[in-house]
């Protein structure tokens, strides 16, 4: 993480990193990444209002640079379900479509948080069949395909 944030610093992007361990449910999700990021406060804590604060509100503050986003631990739940967990990754891959529109980078790197139970107990079932990747960072734009491992920063500072 600290890789990625000495990146961002190195190449003059904002770095905005959200850890959503705590969360619970898509309002937690929200409030959590709100919070971090330091959103204003008239948003509307729903996936619209977050697309628009991380597109046009800041496109129309002035000049950016880039960014580099990270959202650690994104829920895996009952509570926060696949739907949601897709929603919310739909909102930094538009956004990252709308920054790569106006040539400005945008990486967004994220993780999931499975439930664990404690020695003893059963299982805490996922509801969904295919693997939840828990131990690395991805990448959710259009350059991670090319890259050799997506928490790589110094492949962005090559890339400078």
């Amino acid at each position: 993480m600290k890789d990625l944030q000495a990146a961002a610093e190195h190449l003059g992007h904002h770095f905005l990193y959200a850890n959503l361990a705590k969360a619970q449910s898509k309002q937690d999700v929200l409030e959590l990444i709100a919070a971090q990021y330091t959103l204003p406060s008239h948003f509307g804590k729903n996936f619209d209002a977050l697309y628009d604060c991380m597109t046009d509100m800041v496109h129309k503050s002035g000049p950016q640079t880039g960014f580099i986003v990270v959202l650690e631990h994104i829920p895996a739940h009952a509570k926060f379900d696949k739907e949601a967990r897709e929603q919310l990754l739909d909102i930094f891959r538009d956004a990252a479509d709308y920054w790569s529109d106006r040539k400005i980078p945008f990486r967004c790197f994220y993780s999931f948080s499975v439930a664990r139970t404690p020695k003893g107990e059963e299982p805490i079932e996922v509801e969904s069949d295919e693997p939840m990747p828990t131990d690395k960072l991805l990448d959710v734009s259009p350059m991670a395909l090319r890259m050799s491992s997506p928490f790589n920063a110094g492949y962005w500072l090559a890339a400078a």
